[in-house]
């Protein structure tokens, strides 16, 4: 039978609802914390799936800076996207691995939302083989975008970039993001095991890290019938 929490513990468990402690945790507590261990941001997008249904309807969560987040920049981003918008949907449906894709402005960030299937380089490389010209005209209004130009003679390099302004993806569970995180570290998993009944510092850590991450792997669903048969019943086949 689990041990019931005593009086020091429910005590402990109050601390983050108290308004000087989060002034104190977040500028005092947690960077101590960072400077004693050291964690590493994880790295965007999904991870590597040995199942053949983890590779279905991936999601990728882009978020570009731009180089310009004034009203007039953020007017030029949503001025490029008009004026590619039927090349580039032509391109994701020649890619044939893509479900959905999106553009929004977000704050400074011009953002691509897609939920694709299979690799993920694989994915960046058929979509720069088939839009690169025409997205290029997007990465030019982004932060850092000048040197990846022209896009198609820097298909690895964009690769690597993409990789490091996609989301992070956390696991649906905390101990997998544990195991993320040992691995990164060069540990064993769960050295030494965490606790789960409160909030645990790695996780705290790694929220640190990674500011901006996608929660979990989404849900993932084809209501009612089968992608084949939408396929087919557009005449597109599969």
């Amino acid at each position: 039978m689990p041990r019931r929490p005593g009086m020091m513990d429910r005590l402990v468990d109050t601390l983050p609802d108290w308004g000087g402690f989060k002034w104190l945790s977040t500028h005092v507590i947690v960077p101590f914390w960072a400077w004693r261990e050291p964690t590493p941001p994880l790295p965007g997008g999904p991870r590597a799936a040995v199942q053949p249904s983890e590779n279905l309807q991936r999601m990728m969560n882009l978020v570009m800076p731009l180089n310009d987040p004034s009203p007039v920049g953020r007017a030029k981003a949503a001025f490029a996207i008009a004026q590619n918008v039927e090349e580039i949907f032509a391109g994701l449906d020649n890619v044939g691995t893509v479900h959905f894709a999106r553009f929004v402005l977000i704050g400074d960030y011009i953002c691509m939302i897609s939920v694709y299937d299979g690799d993920f380089n694989n994915y960046i490389r058929d979509f720069i083989a088939t839009v690169g010209s025409v997205f290029d005209a997007v990465i030019s209004l982004v932060d850092g975008g000048d040197e990846m130009i022209p896009t198609a003679h820097n298909i690895e390099t964009f690769i690597e970039w993409v990789r490091a302004h996609d989301l992070f993806q956390a696991s649906d569970f905390p101990t997998d993001l544990f195991a993320l995180q040992d691995a990164a570290k060069g540990l064993g998993p769960d050295r030494p095991p965490r606790p789960l009944r409160s909030l645990p510092r790695a996780l705290i850590l790694q929220m640190r890290a990674n500011p901006n991450l996608s929660l979990g792997g989404g849900y993932r669903a084809y209501p009612g019938v089968s992608a084949a048969q939408v396929r087919g019943a557009f005449g597109v086949g599969w």
